[in-house]
């Protein structure tokens, strides 16, 4: 029989659909059979962009009312399930919602669930995901047994987003069923933080910066780099961890996955916690005074020399380029 139905739960940010909704949405495409995404929410500003990156189907809740999505997205998943249209796979994003939804979904279906994958392979009846573990470097291949719906989860960037060239997609209510005292929970306030420029795990060109700076001022060399470059800045964990930049700021395992065209590493030494996060950009520049970082292992060109020399060189002739 095959994979022949396939959901993504899809999400919304500043009135467009996530940059991990549509990176699921053209990877489900390349599996086979149709592809629903399920929003919880209002879909009506998002159905265009789904259906452009192949969704055929958006199934919506409709406005929660400020519920917590986790409890209503997957009781109104189940409810659709249990209405006859039961999908072979469920693609979603890991990240807070994304895990929360599977979670409480996993139980109402009673079925497994598979997170933290960077890839996903479809043979006939047998759906194989591929998780890294021990930091990256071992990849586990592990198959979903018994019946369908199988639950999976993906890092972000795991795939390339890519239009379909599709219409917009049709929208169909899923509506939420009485949730109880579960559906109690709401949301009472969101704190964004402020930023200006591209954001991190989507920006062309990353540079990040690591404990070689020496001392937190000298991080607005990063900035600097990162501003004329039109790039986002990041930062290892141990200058996150020594509180000279926010956590949001960190790139690695436990932080935020990128896939630039262009990362510079300036005074970062690559341990495997850091390179896990940005071993997949196309174009990788450290600058190191250590010879024998592991970061050169990885880098496409190496500079060894001290960050504090090179920075400040590379900043002035970029602005002498006009």
């Amino acid at each position: 029989m095959g994979i022949s139905n396939i959901w993504v739960f899809s999400q919304e940010s500043n009135g467009t659909a996530t940059s991990g909704t549509l990176e699921l949405l053209t990877h489900a495409r390349t599996l086979g059979g149709s592809v629903t995404a399920f929003v919880g929410g209002d879909a009506s500003a998002i159905a265009g962009i789904l259906g452009e990156y192949g969704a055929t189907k958006v199934y919506a809740t409709g406005d929660l009312g400020g519920a917590l999505p986790g409890a209503a997205v997957a009781s109104a998943m189940k409810a659709v399930i249990d209405g006859g249209d039961s999908p072979d796979l469920i693609l979603f994003p890991q990240n807070y919602e994304g895990r929360d939804v599977m979670s409480r979904l996993s139980v109402k279906v009673d079925r497994t669930v598979l997170t933290n994958n960077v890839a996903v392979a479809v043979d006939g009846d047998t759906v194989t995901v591929t998780t890294p573990v021990f930091g990256g470097n071992t990849l586990v291949s592990t198959s979903f047994s018994g019946s369908a719906p199988y639950l999976a989860a993906f890092r972000p960037k795991s795939f390339a987003a890519e239009s379909a060239g599709g219409g917009a997609a049709e929208v169909a209510a899923a509506p939420v069923p009485d949730l109880g005292s579960t559906g109690g929970a709401t949301v009472t306030a969101v704190h964004v933080e402020e930023s200006t420029g591209p954001k991190l795990d989507e920006a062309d060109v990353v540079v990040s910066g690591g404990r070689g700076l020496g001392e937190a001022d000298k991080f607005s060399m990063v900035d600097d780099l990162a501003k004329i470059l039109k790039g986002a800045a990041g930062a290892s964990r141990a200058i996150v961890d020594a509180g000279w930049v926010p956590y949001s700021m960190q790139v690695g395992q436990t932080g935020k996955v990128v896939k630039p065209n262009v990362y510079i590493a300036a005074g970062i030494s690559g341990a495997t916690q850091h390179m896990v996060g940005m071993k997949g950009a196309k174009n990788i520049i450290a600058i190191n005074k250590d010879a024998e970082a592991p970061i050169f292992g990885v880098a496409d060109l190496g500079i060894i020399g001290d960050v504090h020399k090179v920075l400040p060189k590379l900043i002035e002739a970029l602005e002498g380029r006009g």
